[in-house]
């Protein structure tokens, strides 16, 4: 069967639970397509899946197939923001999206009103690039690493399903070697659309297909790759307003089981605690929150805020304006 694609964001029910089925249940396998559209059932062959993927990605739905780690365990990020003189936005977000470590640039509201994520093999590296944007810029950036992760990044609910979660597990870090760097700059782009795809992918970096299987199964028993799969983008799927949220929350262990509370929330897509940078920026809690239109998202955030005693914490909420950037991180590099 033909998978059918009249607009982005309008899927049939049919293809959006084999997307939304994509992003967490992607075999690890030599034939994953055909591996995947025998776990769908319903009708669907390796080659429906594949036009399906293919389709979302030409439509910008999809991202990406590919790795999604927990964060700084193959290489090392940091969330970082400009002040930008609004006659300066587009010029500067250009400057900032042209380096490969960043793979997330968005404009939102707010005095700082460039965020970014900057991803590269070490600590080091991310400190060059946020020189050479304040050299080049002469603006300063916020600097916000992460210091506790309580819910990232484990797919996106489409079908409106409220699964419990689980804590995250939090996995040590890993010195990749040579090899491991090679797989790791090879799955930036995601998973080439063929039946074949890990093959295609293990001769890109010099590796054999039972390697490259191996290894992203090995890291996913660590919990360093968080999940392997479909990287939606949201806008396109109908959740076209989202918005950063921050709290003051000074007391660590109230930050703690706040943060802990808001994990669980079907709502909230993010949420973890970076430093405060007083004295402008004095927040240390981060959700951020999607939803199909404006209204919703103020209902959701009030919501929480009430029910978690919120309204005590000063507070920010951030909402994205404009996506300059969203790819693959950059952890490895080719030797």
């Amino acid at each position: 069967m033909m998978p059918d694609l009249p607009s982005p964001g309008v899927l049939p029910p049919r293809s959006l639970q084999a997307l939304d089925r994509c992003q967490k249940q992607f075999p690890l396998s030599a034939t994953p397509f055909a591996d995947m559209a025998a776990l769908l059932g319903d009708g669907w062959s390796a080659s429906a899946l594949l036009q399906l993927l293919q389709s979302a990605r030409q439509a910008g739905l999809l991202s990406r197939l590919g790795a999604v780690f927990a964060p700084n365990t193959v290489g090392s990020s940091t969330l970082a923001a400009l002040a930008v003189p609004p006659e300066r936005l587009d010029a500067v977000a250009a400057f900032v999206s042209s380096h490969a470590e960043v793979n997330h640039n968005y404009q939102r509201d707010h005095h700082f009103n460039l965020w970014f994520v900057v991803t590269a093999s070490d600590a080091a590296a991310v400190a060059e690039v946020l020189s050479r944007i304040h050299l080049a810029t002469a603006l300063v950036p916020l600097n916000l690493p992460l210091l506790h992760e309580y819910h990232i990044d484990l797919g996106f609910a489409l079908d409106g399903s409220h699964a419990q979660r689980q804590p995250q597990r939090q996995p040590d870090p890993i010195r990749p070697d040579w090899r491991q760097q090679r797989l790791l700059a090879a799955l930036r782009g995601g998973l080439p659309l063929q039946l074949h795809p890990f093959q295609l992918l293990a001769s890109g970096c010099g590796l054999t297909e039972q390697e490259v299987l191996q290894q992203l199964q090995d890291w996913q028993a660590q919990g360093v790759l968080r999940r392997f799969g479909a990287v939606l983008r949201h806008a396109e799927l109908g959740y076209r307003h989202n918005a950063m949220c921050v709290w003051q929350i000074d007391d660590a262990a109230r930050r703690a089981a706040i943060a802990c509370q808001l994990a669980t929330e079907p709502a909230v897509t993010l949420c973890y605690e970076r430093p405060a940078r007083p004295p402008h920026w004095p927040y240390q809690l981060f959700c951020m929150i999607h939803a199909s239109d404006a209204a919703s998202l103020q209902a959701m955030l009030d919501d929480l805020i009430r029910r978690h005693g919120l309204q005590h914490y000063p507070h920010a909420v951030l909402p994205s304006l404009k996506r300059y950037t969203q790819r693959g991180a950059c952890y490895g590099h080719h030797a």
